[in-house]
């Protein structure tokens, strides 16, 4: 059986630079299956919402993240915090709290821009959320990605920089055995 890798992309721009290092991801190993889990149709979570019926975008969210074996959220930081998208999407997944999606999930984090911190402030942000929401982040290992615009080819597509392949690559695989060695904990 081929397992799943969702890929968040916490930005909407349709070429962003973390859509291009998202995308990068999907060429590097054979033994999984990558999706996109999009979050630019999703409304402002509101709970409201909820009770007069979950709009159709929201289910079809949960239900791509309920199928995949781990999520990679890919990044960037906007005035050195989340993005609002990105936080959105968190709370819509995060409900009911009984049963939300990403309890227990297997997720990666990865952040670019073209600031020189890469995309720490951010990705603390983002771990702080997903410990709230009992979201297993993979420990110990972090995919900062600084000066990102220097590293895309011209035509902003394809990420050039022999370095930082090796760092997503390796970043990457230990994810992949993380998911494959590590027991989920009810």
């Amino acid at each position: 059986m081929t397992r799943t890798i969702g890929l968040i992309c916490g930005s909407l721009r349709e070429n962003s630079y973390n859509r291009i290092i998202a995308q990068s991801l999907t060429d590097m190993v054979d033994s999984y299956q990558f999706c996109w889990i999009e979050i630019n149709d999703l409304p402002l979570f509101n709970e409201d919402l909820e009770i007069s019926g979950v709009p159709e975008t929201v289910t079809s969210f949960k239900s791509a993240i309920q199928e995949v074996d781990g999520i990679i959220i890919v990044s960037p930081e906007y005035n050195s915090g989340i993005p609002g998208v990105l936080k959105n999407a968190l709370d819509w997944a995060s409900r009911p709290r009984e049963s939300a999606v990403l309890t227990k999930k297997p997720v990666g984090l990865i952040g670019a821009t073209p600031g020189g911190l890469g995309t720490a402030f951010a990705q603390m942000q983002i771990r702080q959320i997903l410990e709230a929401m009992q979201v297993h982040v993979l420990p110990f290992q972090k995919m900062l990605i600084s000066q990102v615009h220097k590293k895309i080819d011209s035509d902003r597509k394809v990420l050039t920089d022999d370095q930082t392949n090796r760092y997503l690559e390796r970043y990457l695989q230990q994810f992949i055995h993380w998911i494959d060695h590590t027991p989920v904990q009810d």
